[in-house]
């Protein structure tokens, strides 16, 4: 019992570990996948959730974090999945709310296509490999570097034009 009590302990202890070092980066790709605060906090804490609740890989970090990554991507095209069949309206829309200073890059970075922004800001931003994008995505090398020189073309003619 006393083995089993320890072990649940050594495991709670891994997961708090795991959210407070993954949080502010399960956010950011968050967010910049949805453009949304809010949904971006959802996102966080259905992804604490599948964490807490799923055999997650908790004793490799660099593995954990792109696990953390792949789920972190598909919570958000799920979400854009549900609000694609629900068609409803931001509230918003309706709800004047002080603006706040936001990055021109990255709020430009929002406005390419969603393959574009997450390669792009996981390159950019977290700073991965294309190898490890690949892999944490699920998809081909060459994909990856073809939508990365894509991404860079449309945001250089983006942030070209505002000049």
């Amino acid at each position: 019992m006393k083995n089993n009590l320890a072990g649940e302990n050594e495991r709670s202890a891994l997961i708090e570990s795991a959210v407070r070092d993954n949080a502010d980066m399960i956010y950011r790709i968050a967010y910049q996948n949805t453009g949304n605060h809010h949904d971006a906090e959802d996102i966080l804490q259905e992804v604490s959730i599948l964490l807490v609740t799923k055999n997650a890989p908790l004793n490799d970090k660099e593995y954990l974090k792109r696990w953390l990554i792949k789920v972190t991507v598909n919570k958000c095209h799920d979400l854009y999945r549900h609000k694609k069949r629900t068609q409803t309206e931001p509230l918003d829309d309706y709800i004047n709310t002080p603006s706040q200073e936001k990055d021109n890059v990255l709020e430009e970075i929002f406005s390419l296509p969603e393959k574009y922004r997450t390669v792009i800001y996981l390159y950019y931003y977290e700073n991965f490999t294309l190898q490890e994008i690949a892999d944490t995505l699920g998809k081909k090398l060459n994909t990856i570097s073809s939508d990365l020189q894509r991404a860079r073309k449309k945001l250089k003619k983006i942030l070209t034009e505002e000049d």
